[in-house]
């Protein structure tokens, strides 16, 4: 999801006299070259193997947090954070502090994030009518059967912090979560040297988040995983982080619940040439500016539109602060594909499942249906992927690195769990019980087949 909020206030002033215009270098293909699955297949190539001296690492720090619990949170955060506090006391916000900050940023910067936070609010609670509810029946031998779903009693939130400051994170992460019931939420934030961002807090106050920790890293999973004398211990850990974090959160998963394990970001736009090209590069961009490992992939009929994407790549990107990530990622992950037809390119994106799907073209209802994988679809020129990133409403955490292919975006369904409900009358244990009998008798449970035979009436 969305890069670090990036307002006209903090974008530095910049002499294009002074920099590189070399042209990008970002793949071109086509499917109808010979050569164009090998190709392909580079393209979409990233490796997810973890580094075995951060999974030590990472292991080390979960075994330390485990076994000394806040005196090893405080070690390790004085040692990477380098913040320095006596106890845990020091590193927990009150509602008051996060209350300050929120009053505290421009009205400005109220306003984005009260009006994000209501529509984001909004869909999810839409999406808890549609599939958060309980529901039961009885048959016509007057068992009840059916479902119960409940919210989890805690869940952990983490929000990356330091160079960047990711307000709609917690937005994305907090609300669906409190919309399902959750009755605590607690947020890790690492504040490097004690640097707090006035925004995510306020954010955190607008979502309702319940407790705040300024920790962060593979000891603020453990922290949430096992709990210590300070930190409670949490049902599910959402939110994204870095190679640490991430490692972190594979060796908790079976101790608590996980959201997923985010690759790089990616974005995949399918344009019929409608699209003015700047907008479309600039599309690209915002996924290319995450970082270098970042994907964005255009996939177009028309050549001669291609190559008006291209000529915009390269006159817009001297403009943009963060350029030398964005020319890395177009150059080392990037591609422009000439597709056969809008059919055909449809069928490439559903090969992909990419994160982000943008569908830039007249009619985008037409393709709409034929788009079977993706974290999230956005139709038509004017839906941008960043207005879902920060404001239209549905989540913005989404599955990445082809997964969309069997997963979903977080959700009020990541904070619920479901318990089936079975109520079986009399009537209804003569009909039930042969069944049960003869078939744990074959799977050789005698056990199981007498506890339903004692219920049956003698005949």
């Amino acid at each position: 999801m969305s890069a670090a909020n990036i307002s006209a206030a903090n974008i530095p002033a910049i002499n294009l006299a002074a920099v590189n215009v070399a042209a990008v270098n970002i793949r071109q293909l086509s499917t109808a070259a010979a050569n164009f699955e090998a190709e392909f297949g580079r393209v979409l190539h990233w490796s997810a193997e973890t580094d075995d001296a951060i999974e030590q690492r990472v292991a080390d720090i979960l075994a330390d947090v485990r076994l000394r619990g806040d005196a090893a949170v405080l070690d390790y955060t004085a040692r990477f954070d380098g913040l320095v506090a006596s106890d845990m006391a020091a590193l927990e916000l009150g509602r008051d502090e996060l209350q300050q900050a929120f009053e505290a940023i421009t009205p400005a910067q109220r306003g984005a994030l009260q009006a994000a936070a209501a529509r984001v609010r909004s869909y999810h609670q839409r999406q808890l009518q549609a599939c958060g509810l309980s529901w039961q029946y009885r048959d016509e031998d007057g068992t009840l059967l059916g479902q119960k779903v409940t919210p989890l009693d805690r869940v952990g939130i983490y929000v990356p912090g330091g160079k960047a400051a990711y307000p709609s994170s917690v937005l994305m992460n907090a609300i669906p979560a409190q919309v399902a019931g959750v009755a605590e939420i607690i947020m890790v934030v690492p504040t490097p040297r004690g640097e707090k961002n006035p925004l995510v807090l306020a954010a955190a106050f607008v979502a309702g988040v319940s407790r705040v920790f300024t920790v962060g890293g593979a000891q603020a999973v453990a922290a949430l995983a096992y709990g210590t004398a300070t930190i409670p211990r949490v049902d599910k850990i959402t939110g994204p982080g870095n190679a640490y974090v991430a490692a972190a959160k594979r060796r908790v998963f079976g101790q608590v619940g996980i959201d997923m394990i985010a690759g790089p970001s990616e974005i995949l736009v399918l344009a019929d040439g409608s699209t003015p090209p700047d907008w479309v590069a600039m599309d690209l961009f915002s996924q290319a500016e995450h970082d270098e490992l970042a994907q964005s992939i255009l996939l177009c009929p028309d050549a001669g539109y291609l190559a008006q994407v291209k000529a915009a790549i390269n006159r817009l990107l001297p403009e943009m602060p963060r350029r030398a990530v964005i020319r890395a990622s177009l150059e080392g992950r990037g591609a422009l594909i000439h597709t056969r037809s809008m059919d055909e390119a449809c069928d490439i994106s559903n090969r992909i499942a990419p994160e982000h799907l943008e569908v830039s073209a007249q009619d985008p209802q037409r393709w709409e249906p034929r788009l079977r994988h993706a974290g999230a679809i956005f139709l038509g020129a004017y839906t941008s992927e960043s207005l879902g990133d920060y404001c239209a409403g549905p989540n913005h955490v989404l599955p990445t690195s082809g997964t969309a292919r069997f997963s979903s975006p977080l959700g009020v369904y990541d904070f619920q769990k479901r318990s089936s409900l079975i109520e079986v009358s009399e009537a209804g244990a003569q009909v039930l019980g042969p069944i049960a009998a003869e078939l744990a008798y074959g799977e050789g449970l005698q056990a199981h087949g007498r506890a339903a035979q004692m219920r049956l009436k003698p005949v």
